[in-house]
Formats: structure tokens, C-alpha cells, sequence
């Protein structure tokens, strides 16, 4: 027996490295990669800030780690809290395009607060209204990717474009480093690295303009809050998983602050995000090619246990080598998590992908204000129990998952 699943999985093998091979594997239609150069530029614009964002609120501006936890549990509600909106208003019309033009235009705009911000307030309102255009732009984009993208391939298009994304997410740590390196680490300093931030955001919204439509049959729906009820079980099962996930979420600002703690420098925190960032880069396409191939309910699940085994890793680090070695592992998570969840739904809800993925974005970023503001308190008492409790959800999401779909294959409902 011990030979035959040996063979068996060397089939399986040979099989994968065959699909791999195969030309039209590879090849996306151009609109996706243009789509993801404009994510590019707006995640170079975006990172340079939040790189050093939680280390500028907390040391420079002199806020507690406390109301950092609400502001980034806050910023994370509103960077889902018009998906809803925008995926159902997308699908009902058919269009795309223009409210992914809206959303990006609107954290252009938001980002010109920071050049006047110098006080806690006014960096808190750049952070929640940024965050309001992400929302935005998010669903009718990723349903336009969607769209794009035959089944075969869809979880490597996902892949791609968010590989894309974070590959300016890689520079964008990189210059606000150079930045704070040679001009110091002040409040000048940190101006000059928010205007720096202006010109990919702008760049990325004129390139949007250039890129031609994708029109999908329009939806005919008047309430948006009626739409989850045509949604197929399989994507409310999915929902529910991510929502009690999603209770294991702490903002990746703790994950930084654990650095300083470790040891690292402020100006060497800023290369640890870019690190992660290039985990995420090369992990991302391969996750997807091999989610096309051995089914994304697999990926989901791997992607359940590292994030249990990052945080438990976080929770015993003591060193600056491990502590590095599990930004990385973090990187592979998120790329599972960024793009695969939106194939996954892509796949289960073709006629009405705006609005799921609206959905899924709305409800886990809901969840998300709670989870960081106890990730905030628990950060209080002790910083190991932040990821501790991290370790437990995630335990807890794998086994919901694992029995609702033993249920389903014994047939029950």
C-alpha cells in the first residue's frame, strides 16, 4: 500500500509539472497586468506611509500603543465598509471601471492630508478616510480581474496581480528607509516622505483612465442587503470560516512594534515589511498556479495553519533570526489570504462577484475593529497573549472548517 501512494503521488506530481509546462497556463490578458501596475504604484504611494506608520503615531507623534490598536482596527473597518456598496452598485450596472477610479482617486486625495497633519487627530483622519477609498475601488476591481481570467487560470491571475501590488509595497519601504536614513528620523523627515508618497499615487489613477472597460451583464436589484440571499451555501460556509478567522487578526503594526521589541532598529523595521513584502512577491503566483491545480478549499486551509504557526512563532521568538524568519512566513500567509480568497469566490459566485466579494470584504473587516482592539488590550497585559489568543482562532477556524466539510461529503447539510 505504503508503494501505490507512493506512486500515486508521483503521478500526481508529474501531472502538475506537466500543467506547468503548458503555454496557455502562463498567458493573462494584458488588462490584468495593467491593473496590477496601477496597484503597483498605489502600494509604492501606500507602503512608504505605512511602513512607518504605526512608528510615527506611536514615537513621533507620542500616541499610546492602545489607540493605535482602535485606529488601525478602525482604518481596517473602513477599508471594507463601502465594499458592500461599491460591489453591489458595480454588478447592478455592469460597470467597473469607474469606481475603481473613484476609490483610488479618493486615497490620492486622502494622502494630501498628511502634508499639513501634525497632530494625533489629523493623522487619524487620513488614516480612516484613506482607508474609505480602498473600500471602494476593491470589489468592482478584483470582479474585473475576475471577469478577465478563464477558471483554469484564475487563482494564478489573482496571484499575479497581487505579486504585482506588494511588489511596490517592496519599493515603497525601500525609498521611506533611503528617506529617514539620509534626512533622519524627525517630523521634517517624515514630511518629505509624505509628499515623496503623492507622485505613484497620482500616476496610478491617470494610468486607470488608459485601461479599457470590461462591461458585465448588469444585475437587476434595488436593495443591496437583499443580495445575500441568492448566495450560493457554499460561499455562506466560506463567509462564516472567514468570519471567525477573522477574529484572530492583529494588525500588522504589532508584528512591527514585536520587532523593536526584539531589537531592531526603527529604520531597520522598515526593511523587515519590505522583507515580508518579498515573500509575499514570489509566493503569490506559485500559491495560485497550485490552487488552479489542486483546488483553492486546500489553499484556504493551508493558508488557516500559518497563520497558526506564525503566531505561535511570534509568541516564543526571542531572536532577530527568528523573528525574520517568520516575516517571511507571514509574507506566505498573506499571499494565500490577499489572493486566493477572491479566487475562491470568484469560483463560487460567478454571476454576482462584485457583491460576494463585497460581502466577504464588509463582513471579515466588521470583525476586524473588534479583533485589533482586543489585540490592543491583550497587547497591554502582555504582548504574547496577543498572539496566543491569534493561535487559539485559528485552531477554532480550522476545525469549523474541516467538519462542515466532512459533514458535506457524509451528505449531510
Amino acid at each position: 500500500m505504503l508503494f501505490a501512494y507512493d506512486v500515486a503521488n508521483l503521478k500526481y506530481f508529474k501531472s502538475f509539472v506537466l500543467d506547468m509546462q503548458k503555454k496557455d497556463t502562463w498567458k493573462l490578458n494584458r488588462n490584468i497586468i495593467l491593473l496590477g501596475i496601477v496597484s503597483f504604484l498605489t502600494d509604492v504611494s501606500s507602503e512608504m506611509i505605512f511602513s512607518v506608520f504605526s512608528i510615527f503615531f506611536t514615537v513621533i507623534l507620542g500616541a499610546s500603543v492602545f489607540l493605535l490598536g482602535v485606529v488601525e482596527g478602525l482604518a481596517d473597518f473602513s477599508a471594507s465598509a463601502l465594499d458592500y456598496v461599491s460591489g453591489f452598485l458595480s454588478d447592478r450596472t455592469g460597470k467597473r471601471k469607474k469606481y475603481a477610479i473613484l476609490g483610488y482617486g479618493f486615497s490620492t486625495i486622502a494622502k494630501s492630508i498628511l502634508l499639513v497633519a501634525n497632530s494625533v487627530l489629523s493623522v487619524f483622519v487620513f488614516r480612516i478616510v484613506e482607508r474609505l477609498g480602498k473600500s471602494f475601488r476593491g470589489p468592482p476591481r478584483d470582479a474585473w480581474i475576475g471577469s478577465l481570467a478563464p477558471k483554469k487560470i484564475r487563482g494564478y491571475a489573482f496571484g499575479v496581480h497581487k505579486a504585482l501590488d506588494k511588489s511596490g509595497a517592496i519599493l515603497g519601504p525601500l525609498i521611506a528607509y533611503a528617506i529617514l536614513y539620509y534626512f533622519g528620523q524627525n517630523l521634517p523627515a517624515f514630511k518629505m516622505l509624505f509628499i515623496a508618497a503623492l507622485v505613484p499615487a497620482a500616476a496610478a489613477v491617470i494610468l486607470l483612465f488608459f485601461i479599457k472597460e470590461k462591461y458585465s451583464k448588469p444585475k437587476k436589484s434595488k436593495n443591496p442587503f437583499l443580495s445575500f440571499k441568492f448566495m450560493k451555501a457554499d460561499f455562506r460556509h466560506y463567509l462564516a470560516t472567514a468570519g471567525i478567522f477573522s477574529l484572530a487578526y492583529f494588525s500588522f503594526g504589532f508584528l512591527l512594534l514585536k520587532a523593536y521589541l526584539v531589537g531592531f532598529e526603527i529604520k531597520d523595521v522598515v526593511l523587515l515589511y519590505a522583507l515580508f513584502n518579498v515573500a509575499f512577491v514570489i509566493a503569490a503566483p506559485l500559491i495560485g498556479k497550485l490552487g488552479d491545480f489542486i483546488g483553492r478549499k486546500k489553499i484556504v486551509l493551508f493558508g488557516y495553519f500559518t497563520y497558526f504557526i506564525m503566531s505561535m512563532g511570534f509568541l516564543l521568538a526571542t531572536t532577530k533570526f527568528e523573528t525574520v524568519l517568520l516575516f517571511v512566513l507571514f509574507g506566505i500567509f498573506y499571499a494565500i489570504d490577499e489572493s486566493q480568497s477572491k479566487a475562491y469566490i470568484s469560483d463560487m459566485e460567478k454571476s454576482r462577484r462584485a457583491t460576494a466579494i463585497g460581502i466577504y470584504n464588509f463582513v471579515t473587516g466588521l470583525i476586524y475593529l473588534p479583533a485589533s482592539i482586543i489585540a490592543g488590550l491583550l497587547w497591554r497585559i502582555n504582548p504574547n497573549l496577543t498572539f496566543a489568543f491569534a493561535a487559539v482562532i485559528s485552531i477554532a477556524t480550522i476545525l469549523f472548517f474541516m467538519i462542515k466539510k466532512k459533514r458535506k461529503q457524509n451528505g449531510k447539510p
